[in-house]
């Protein structure tokens, strides 16, 4: 199922020419492997990894796992994760495959355009967050301002990620099918809250070679202010 990449081609080309210094914008894939709707998304997440200015981290939900095949990378944390989007907005339904973007914008389903053109809005705007991030040895030096100061506190957290695996899937709905997943989040940690009045300096412990991302967001989860890689 090929066919979203000439729908949605020319937005990540262009995209991907931009400063990186610009804003990154998240983008959470909620997915599982024993979800047949789910492979498409899960390529589409490889592509728009490609752009710089885009953060995609897919988050494995273990709801589908009673099927007959166990997601290697499924965490009920992750699960809990999607459960507290749609309590934030009223809904007790939660699916696969699900987008959310920005940690506002939400796209049920499998669709590279409406995809695009949310992200072409969260690229435009501007965050009164600016967040930097510094690695010094096993440890980050997290420092941030708010320009205006912030009316509530947010949530200064930690994600750490794997690039790339290739899982074969031997039983459920895509028994057979050979996929590679991006980004597989393995760790999604809550460093502190920051009332954003002030500035804001964390440290905190970063060992290994994975890379991760810090994301100060709006409780909710709500809206995602600043985010920043870490290579």
């Amino acid at each position: 199922m090929r066919h979203f990449v000439s729908a949605a081609c020319g937005f990540w080309l262009a995209a991907a020419a931009q400063v990186q210094a610009e804003p990154v914008v998240v983008v959470e894939l909620y997915t599982s492997q024993g979800c047949v709707s789910c492979p498409p998304a899960d390529e589409f997440v490889a592509m728009l990894a490609a752009n710089p200015q885009v953060l995609p981290l897919a988050l494995h939900d273990d709801y589908w796992d009673y099927i007959g095949w166990a997601d290697k990378f499924a965490q009920g944390k992750f699960t809990d994760r999607q459960r507290a989007y749609a309590k934030a907005i009223g809904s007790r339904t939660i699916y696969t495959p699900q987008l959310i973007i920005g940690g506002t914008d939400r796209i049920e389903g499998f669709s590279p355009d409406e995809t695009a053109d949310r992200l072409r809005k969260h690229l435009k705007a501007v965050s009164p967050v600016r967040l930097t991030v510094t690695r010094e040895g096993d440890k980050l030096v997290i420092r941030a301002e708010a320009d205006p100061p912030l009316t509530e506190p947010v949530r200064v957290q930690l994600v750490r990620y794997r690039p790339a695996e290739t899982v074969t899937i031997e039983r459920g709905e895509n028994a057979g099918k050979t996929i590679t997943y991006t980004n597989i989040v393995t760790s999604w940690e809550r460093l502190e809250d920051w009332s954003g009045r002030e500035p804001l300096e964390v440290f905190a412990p970063y060992a290994g070679n994975e890379p991760g991302a810090v994301i100060v967001q709006q409780d909710g989860p709500a809206a995602i202010l600043a985010a920043a890689r870490i290579d």
